[in-house]
């Protein structure tokens, strides 16, 4: 791996391509902020540091106590668009987080769509300004990836989101879908979550064995552990090393982390077993439909329950309830066999088109969603869900 300080002179010395974000959980004394932006195109992670007066004035604590105020922006990619100078289908969103104390929601958005659009990272205040977070005035420093398929691998990806210039319609099953295969260095970081200070990062590597979580030190000091992972495909009848994770996020304490994957399995992986150096098998919990891909995976609380939040780009917004997991046995047979599971208990909620999904608090999330022929950012409360 390879340590560096960024060169702050230029914005594109800082992000080339728009990818994951997230947020360090907590901030520093001075109110200072880590944002992680992952630089997919070098399969990088930049670590920004945002001082207390580059957010908004925010509702909630540092610890995420208190109600935070509800974010919502109507026509969110048409002002996306404007503020970037570009045409609406080419504001494309691949990222959200949100601001530990501010409560400020940040946007990680392409300007145009391929392997060669811009970027750029966008902050949506509670009242609904939207303004560009001018990078190259920010402290940072970034770690790059030295496990990440090369520009020249001849592995692809398939990507079923529809946002790339290579989608195409298929019909699969009655079903019709946009499918595009796009290199598989662009699918070399797909999530960041955050772990006991270490940042967890999901995608793919330039091994035989692609998929690969990697635990990755902060501050930036060269450690990390890459462990490939396996799991059991339900829809596809068979266990799968290829496949990167599509969104994830810790459980159980940290003790665990959840992931999702296009078609839909949902998995445990025990942390413990993360050491790298070998091939771990996830638990398959779930299978939550095929000709899918998921976009984010958040949990929330409601009356004192934990409960679990799916996004995909063709299933309904599916809930689950958090305390089944720990009992579901692995699943390891496919759906053509008649004694096959489709594992824990899910519900699909009446929300249409949410896509990109972040805790505001435990008790709230702010999605961007599909409305007509526009998206919108606004607040689920945990009584909506």
């Amino acid at each position: 791996m390879t340590l560096t300080d960024i060169d702050t002179a230029t914005t594109t010395g800082t992000l080339t391509s728009a990818g994951p974000l997230l947020f360090r959980p907590d901030v520093s004394p001075d109110g200072t902020a880590v944002l992680f932006a992952a630089d997919v195109a070098r399969a990088t992670i930049v670590a920004f540091e945002l001082p207390v007066d580059a957010g908004g004035a925010g509702d909630a604590g540092a610890d995420g106590a208190g109600d935070a105020a509800e974010v919502a922006v109507e026509r969110l990619g048409t002002k996306l668009a404007a503020l970037l100078g570009v045409e609406r289908q080419d504001a494309v969103v691949r990222g959200l987080a949100v601001h530990p104390a501010t409560r400020d929601v940040y946007l990680s958005v392409a300007r145009g769509r391929g392997a060669q659009a811009g970027t750029a990272i966008v902050r949506a205040t509670g009242d609904g300004d939207l303004t560009v977070v001018e990078l190259d005035d920010l402290p940072a420093t970034s770690f790059a990836l030295d496990d990440a398929p090369a520009a020249d691998d001849e592995r692809t990806d398939v990507w079923l989101d529809g946002t790339d210039p290579a989608s195409a319609p298929r019909e699969i099953h009655g079903v019709t879908l946009d499918i595009a295969q796009v290199p598989l260095q662009r699918s070399s970081i797909t999530d960041l979550a955050w772990l006991d200070g270490t940042l967890v990062v999901a995608g793919l590597s330039n091994e035989e064995f692609t998929s690969r979580l990697r635990q990755v030190a902060y501050p930036f000091d060269g450690a990390v552990t890459e462990t490939s992972v396996e799991i059991f495909h339900v829809d596809h009848g068979k266990y799968e090393t290829q496949s990167p994770i599509r969104a994830l996020t810790t459980f159980d304490g940290g003790s665990s982390i959840l992931a999702t994957y296009t078609c839909t399995p949902v998995v445990s992986f025990p942390v413990d077993a993360l050491r790298g150096g070998g091939l771990v098998r996830g638990r398959t919990v779930a299978e939550l439909g095929p000709m899918n891909q998921p976009f984010s995976i958040v949990s929330y609380e409601r009356d004192g329950e934990e409960f679990l939040l799916v996004s995909n780009t063709r299933h309904p917004l599916l809930k689950i309830p958090a305390a089944s997991i720990d009992g579901q046995e692995h699943l390891d047979l496919p759906l053509s066999d008649p004694e096959h599971s489709l594992g824990i208990p899910r519900e699909s909620l009446d929300h249409p088109g949410v896509t990109w999904m972040a805790n505001l608090d435990r008790g709230s999330v702010v999605v961007v969603q599909a409305t007509g022929d526009d998206t919108r950012l606004h607040t689920f409360r945990a009584a909506d869900l």
